[in-house]
Order: structure tokens, then C-alpha cells, then sequence
């Protein structure tokens, strides 16, 4: 009966994952009136959204559930997939819920499909996000203010609500929530892997990018019971690692499954950064607008996107792999994406200075084949147990 529980909620968050029409967000602008916002990897102030009645929008490409054809003519061959399929969605339609778009300042081809996307949808709101690299207050403090009131602005103009401080500091207590939520996941996952297979948490995550944000975690607490309360899942003599480096684009459903299947408990790991960009609660008191500024700026998480020294660069990692205690990394990045890739080379030398097995891999989002990958994890996993245990 438990086990019926956690089936049936893995497999509504798997179609919301799956449905790149957004019924779901048709369905929630039918009933409301309200605007929707989509947003590309990896972070923007949801909160802000919320705070004018707006439902903030994850997109995270489409997988291999879309033919790419017209996406294709966008873009060179030496890009990520991502904003292709992005583009081939805009273009078939499948957006049209949306109206516009935050490009945060990922990468130059993210910056390049903001203005893409507005040479190809005039009458859509489109803008990038600018997200300060200098965490002074008073320097890129006021420039993230200034680029939050901005947006705000850009969509009252728009026919959205003008946020007021009580409206932001309900949003902020509504995320908080969810956070409290996401950060239990991954700390039962990390006692107890087997209860919580990455491949469902991923999914069960990646449905809060569409659905409002009292429905989610709604759906994340209702998960988390059913996991706990579920005694037909046993532990398994399986390596525990943490998979590093899909921040942006992610990966394949069946990339997780065989990683799992490889012998691998992922115990931590960088999907869906939205969801835990910020560490721990904003707080409610004061100005709201600046508590959000602050957070970004002090509590955020470690981002290849993000500036850190580079003495500092994996460090954040090792970090990671001691409190969870994990027995490896799995460098998992997808190809061609120049944020990961060129953090790798100093985040290996992090992990190796502390001795800490280590394996790569490449991926796109609409990969189809893993069988080397599964032969290259299994190994990796295998001589993990054979020299812990010699």
C-alpha cells in the first residue's frame, strides 16, 4: 500500500516533468488570471515573482522527448542542447503559456538565446538577469536591487501585482518552507540512500519547477512520508558518491537509473540548483527586497556560474563528499558547457589532494545509450568496495 504511495506520487511528478506543453501552467492561468514567468537555469528570485501573483516557470530543456529540427538552424554544433531545444519548444508552441522569459547570466550561449528569444518573440517580456559577481553590499548589493526592482517594474507594467513588503515576506515564508522541505530529501537520502532513489527525487524536485509553491511541497512532504514509512526498500553494498557538475543542463532520466543500477547511492548532488541556490531560511524580518539581496549575496551555494577564487574552487566539493560521507565523485557534466568543464581541472585537483577517488563523464540532455557509462560507473563503484574494504 506504501509502496503504491510512492509510486503513485513518482509518477505524477514525472508527467508534469514530462509534459512540455505546460498543461499544468495553461491549467493554473485558467484558473487565476495570473501571468507566467518561465526562467532558465540556474537561479531567480521566485519570491519576487510570487510576491506580484506570478507563477514562476523552471525550463530545463526537453530530454529526449522532442525532435530537434528547427532548434537545430540556431546554434553552432559545439554548444550545449539546451537552448535548442528551448527554441524548438518556443517555436512549435509549446510556450505560448509563458508570458516571457529570465535568462540568468549563466553562459554566453544562455546570453545569446535572451536575445535570440527577443528578435523571435517581440511582444514577449524577456530579460537578463544579471546576477552580481561582487558580494559587497554596497556594490553588488545595490546592483541586484536595482535589477529586482527593475523586473518588478517591467512586469507591473505588465498586468502583474507591484509587490509590497507584506506580499514579499509571504513569499519568502512559502520558499522557506520548501527549502526545509528539499534540504530533509537530501539528508534522508544521505542516511538512508535506498529509501530515496535519486531518479525519484529528481523527479519529485523538477515537478516544483511548474507547479505553484504551496502545491509542492505539499507533494515533497506527502513523498517524504511515503519513503519513510516504506520497509520493502533494503540497503545495498553500493559505493556512496556524489555526482557533480549538472547544474545547468540536466541529465537523462535513464543517466540516473544506470548510474543507480551501476552500483552507485548518489548522496549528493547539483540538479536543479533553483531549488537550493539559497542555503538556509531568508529571514522575514526588515525589508524583504533587501533580506533576498542579502541571501544571495552571503548564503548562496557553490556555482561553476558563481565567482570564487581559484584556490577556492572545489573546495565547496571536498566539503560535500566529507559531510556525506561519501566514498567518491562522479564528475557528470554536459558536453560543451564551458562553466563546468573549465571548473573541472580545479575541482579534480581539489578532490585528489584529499585522496578521493574520482571518475568524468559527458552527457546531453536528450542522451539515449549508457552502456559505457554504466561499465565506466560499475568499475568505479566496484574498486571503490574492493580497496575500502582491503
Amino acid at each position: 500500500m506504501i509502496a503504491s504511495s510512492v509510486s503513485t506520487l513518482v509518477e505524477r511528478a514525472e508527467a508534469l516533468c514530462r509534459d512540455l506543453r505546460l498543461q499544468s501552467v495553461r491549467d493554473w492561468k485558467a484558473r487565476t488570471g495570473g501571468l507566467a514567468i518561465g526562467y532558465l537555469p540556474v537561479y531567480v528570485p521566485r519570491e519576487l515573482l510570487v510576491a506580484q501573483g506570478i507563477l514562476p516557470v523552471g525550463l530545463m530543456g526537453a530530454g529526449a522527448d522532442l525532435e530537434i529540427i528547427r532548434g537545430d538552424a540556431y546554434y553552432q554544433s559545439y554548444i550545449c542542447h539546451l537552448p535548442r531545444s528551448t527554441i524548438e519548444m518556443g517555436l512549435d508552441g509549446s510556450l505560448d503559456c509563458l508570458d516571457g522569459l529570465l535568462f540568468p547570466a549563466i553562459c554566453d550561449v544562455i546570453r545569446n538565446l535572451s536575445g535570440m528569444w527577443q528578435m523571435l518573440f517581440p511582444d514577449k517580456y524577456a530579460h537578463y538577469l544579471d546576477l552580481p559577481q561582487n558580494f559587497d553590499r554596497e556594490l553588488g548589493g545595490r546592483f541586484y536591487r536595482d535589477e529586482l526592482e527593475t523586473i518588478a517594474r517591467d512586469l507591473a507594467a505588465r498586468g502583474a501585482s507591484a509587490p509590497t513588503p507584506e506580499s514579499l515576506r509571504e513569499a519568502i515564508v512559502l520558499y522557506n518552507e520548501n527549502r526545509a522541505v528539499v534540504r530533509s530529501l537530501y539528508e534522508l537520502r544521505a542516511a538512508e540512500p535506498w529509501k530515496i532513489p535519486t531518479w525519484e527525487l529528481y523527479v519529485v524536485l523538477r515537478a516544483g519547477l511548474v507547479l505553484p509553491v504551496t502545491e509542492h511541497t505539499t507533494l515533497l512532504e506527502a513523498y517524504r512520508e511515503a519513503a519513510l514509512a516504506d520497509t520493502t526498500r533494503l540497503p545495498m553494498d553500493q559505493a556512496r558518491v556524489v555526482l557533480t557538475g549538472s547544474f545547468c543542463e540536466q541529465p537523462p532520466l535513464g543517466l540516473l537509473k544506470t548510474l543507480e543500477r551501476a552500483g552507485c547511492y548518489i548522496v549528493d548532488d547539483d540538479f536543479i540548483q533553483v531549488l537550493r541556490w539559497i542555503r538556509s531560511d531568508v529571514p522575514v524580518e526588515g525589508d524583504p527586497l533587501e533580506n533576498l539581496v542579502n541571501s544571495l549575496l552571503d548564503d548562496a551555494i557553490a556555482s561553476p556560474t558563481r565567482y570564487s577564487d581559484q584556490d577556492e574552487v572545489g573546495g565547496e566539493l571536498v566539503e560535500r563528499v566529507q559531510r556525506r560521507q561519501a566514498e567518491g565523485v562522479l564528475f557528470c557534466a554536459p558536453s560543451f558547457c564551458d562553466p563546468a568543464l573549465l571548473d573541472q581541472p580545479m575541482a579534480v585537483a581539489a578532490v585528489e589532494r584529499r585522496g578521493i577517488p574520482w571518475t568524468s563523464f559527458k552527457y546531453s540532455e536528450n542522451s539515449g545509450q549508457f552502456q559505457v557509462i554504466r561499465e565506466q560507473a560499475g568499475t568505479f563503484a566496484d574498486s571503490i568496495k574492493l580497496w575500502s574494504e582491503a
